[in-house]
């Protein structure tokens, strides 16, 4: 189990559902997290280049599909910050006597 701790960047709503997307997978292309979050390119990459300098995501460019593309994943300490994040959030919930 991970501790509670509440993480400031993970937390902005964007931020969080980027990285509930990535907790549930090894990569995702960056394309598909964009439309799953509903922001525009701009908007995602300001989202990601915050993440990356948290040291919570990293980025790995790849030729596919003969175009080049962006894949992103949750690093060790960003899987760590995320399961502490929502650990968090789930006690303070139970605070308020929200059932989750």
């Amino acid at each position: 189990m991970t501790a509670p701790v509440f993480d400031a960047v993970i937390h902005a709503p964007g931020r969080l559902q980027i990285c509930a997307m990535l907790s549930a997978a090894d990569e995702v292309e960056f394309s598909v997290v964009r439309d799953g979050v509903g922001v525009s390119d701009s908007v995602m990459s300001k989202h990601v280049k915050q993440l990356e300098e948290a040291g919570h995501v990293k980025l790995r460019k790849a030729a596919f599909a003969g175009r080049q593309r962006t894949w992103l994943s949750l690093t060790a300490g960003g899987r760590k910050a995320f399961a502490g994040h929502v650990a968090e959030l789930t006690r303070l919930a139970g605070l308020a006597g929200i059932s989750v």
